[in-house]
């Protein structure tokens, strides 16, 4: 809790300011009948009180403090090494707004340079901008700048990417009269159809597939940029970047745009955000990029600086010269994503995932042998796998919770054709005691 320090005299000056006499006459533009004494607030606590209140009321949540996690699904429970809080926690950095003036934003402008490097170096492409709001309009804003490029008006996007992703996709391009259709996963695999990527991407701006995809399946990146490049439309690629750790980038298998959501890099879940959005191209592209770019120069006495060196930003140039309207970044967490693979490297990154991989290979393994449980899909996975089950998802997660367990995703809830099934998440934060235990207690239903 923080304390903000309010005096009577202070309260007099503000109303003064605003010219009314009292709280009282603030308030009488709100009809009488919903007006203040009618909220029936309880009377006032003292600190005490209410920090003892407020712990108990954050009690009742389920949290992976308490309880084992195995659900993913776009937000994930990673290990945070202390330095990267300590670092966020600055107040050169944690109170910086935006670097507009770079003589006085150095710090901020250097931080976010090293992000942009560190995340290109990850994902094999050539320019990182200086971040997106999240993976979602991160995607958003690819399949936009693909239309830009290729002057087409269609986009196809895998199935098998994350369901919210997609939705926010049909948000940006509706009212551009942009069609959005959907490549099918295969049903045995797990993971995007080349021949139906094929029928659709005849025409398209862009194909846009995830890697891994939304059921954990590890997309064949090589044939499906053939599959777009063969049609002129340019490839996409939504990823976790932690994956990235242990599979071969998408730059290498000539992915034109790459997304992804920076959580997994040092931010914690935090009740769904803020998160950091993830954006990289090639070179050749680097004009019809969103966002903006911080860029390295000498000063006028040879020293080394950063500045902004593209804002095509509609509040800085011409609206239809504009390659985005996004208005802010999120360079807090942006620090936080490059505090955490500075600390890593590339060794600790590989760790992580190898750990990942490992675990969740070992916890599927161990469900598939219970009685009434089975995979549904028989493609490679990362960390993610879906699992039918016996009974209703709904009723297995309800159970699991009554145990100190978080289960997993109920898959029907996105994909009416696997209502029997649910995905699960494993990460090194999951212990072998954890799952053992989330394998007996699934083995009692």
């Amino acid at each position: 809790m923080s304390y903000l320090p309010m005096t009577n005299e202070d309260r007099k000056a503000m109303l003064e300011a605003i010219g009314v006499r009292s709280v009282e006459e603030l308030f009488e533009v709100v009809p009488e009948a919903v007006r203040f004494p009618e909220l029936r607030l309880p009377s006032g606590m003292s600190e005490l009180e209410a920090s003892r209140l407020l712990a108990e009321l954050a009690a009742e949540n389920d949290n992976v403090t308490s309880h084992a996690c195995f659900l993913g699904a776009g937000a994930y429970h990673h290990f945070i090494p202390a330095v990267v809080d300590t670092v966020l926690r600055r107040g050169e950095f944690l109170t910086a707004y935006t670097p507009y003036q770079a003589e006085v934003s150095q710090g901020t402008l250097t931080a976010i340079y090293e992000f942009q490097s560190l995340i290109a170096l990850l994902a094999d492409m050539d320019v990182v901008n200086a971040s997106m709001y999240d993976g979602a309009s991160a995607l958003a804003e690819a399949t936009l700048m693909a239309a830009r490029i290729t002057k087409r008006d269609k986009v196809v996007l895998s199935a098998a990417i994350h369901p919210e992703y997609r939705q926010v996709v049909r948000t940006y391009v509706q009212a551009l009269d942009m069609p959005v259709e959907l490549a099918a996963y295969d049903p045995a695999t797990g993971l995007t159809d080349p021949d139906s990527a094929r029928q659709l991407v005849e025409g398209a701006a862009c194909l846009a597939v995830a890697y891994p995809n939304f059921f954990g399946g590890i997309e064949d990146l090589g044939e499906l940029a053939q599959v777009a490049h063969d049609a002129g439309a340019l490839f996409i690629t939504v990823i976790n970047p932690v994956a990235l750790g242990l599979l071969k980038p998408p730059g290498a298998y000539g992915a034109d745009i790459v997304v992804g959501e920076g959580q997994p890099l040092g931010v914690p879940l935090a009740f769904g955000g803020p998160y950091l959005g993830l954006f990289a191209t090639r070179k050749e592209h680097l004009r019809q990029m969103p966002g903006r770019l911080i860029g390295q120069t000498t000063d006028l006495e040879g020293r080394r600086g950063f500045v902004m060196t593209l804002q095509a930003r509609e509040q800085h140039i011409r609206r239809e010269k504009a390659t985005s309207n996004i208005c802010t970044n999120e360079a807090l967490v942006a620090l936080a994503a490059t505090v955490y693979l500075a600390a890593m490297g590339s060794t600790g990154l590989r760790r992580v995932a190898e750990l990942c991989y490992h675990k969740a290979h070992y916890a599927a393994d161990q469900i598939a042998a219970l009685d009434g449980y089975e995979r549904v899909f028989s493609g490679p996975f990362f960390h993610e796998f879906a699992i039918r089950t016996p009974i209703p998802p709904a009723e297995v997660n309800r159970r699991l919770r009554e145990r100190g367990i978080i289960g997993g995703y109920e898959l029907g809830r996105s994909y009416p054709e696997l209502a029997d099934a649910m995905l699960f998440c494993v990460t090194e934060m999951n212990t072998r005691a954890q799952i053992d235990e989330l394998v007996s207690v699934l083995s009692e239903q």
